[in-house]
């Protein structure tokens, strides 16, 4: 189950019914569960709108090899909610 501080983000993501594409433990064994879904989250809309805690950072990867993601991290659980890369959400829905 993702870490408390995340809860937030991903409820909003179940709420829309979008698919969840992955669930586990990815990187490296410093990060525990991590959740991957079918969507575009607006990382900058949804922290300004939300209180997330200070440990909540906007997490940002664009892969040339391993893939790409872009949404939440959890510095403290080492958790984190990601969708699609921002420049490669053309057709997805958004999760602001």
């Amino acid at each position: 189950m993702i870490c408390k501080h995340l809860q937030p983000i991903e409820q909003l993501i179940l709420e829309k019914g979008i698919k969840e594409t992955y669930r586990g433990q990815v990187w490296s064994k410093n990060c525990r569960e991590w959740v991957y879904y079918d969507c575009f989250i607006d990382a900058v809309s949804l922290s300004e709108r939300l209180d997330l805690d200070e440990c909540v950072e906007i997490h940002k990867h664009l892969g040339t090899h391993d893939g790409s993601e872009y949404g939440f991290y959890c510095s403290e659980h080492h958790d984190g909610v990601m969708g699609v890369f921002p420049e490669r959400n053309k057709g997805k829905l958004i999760v602001d």
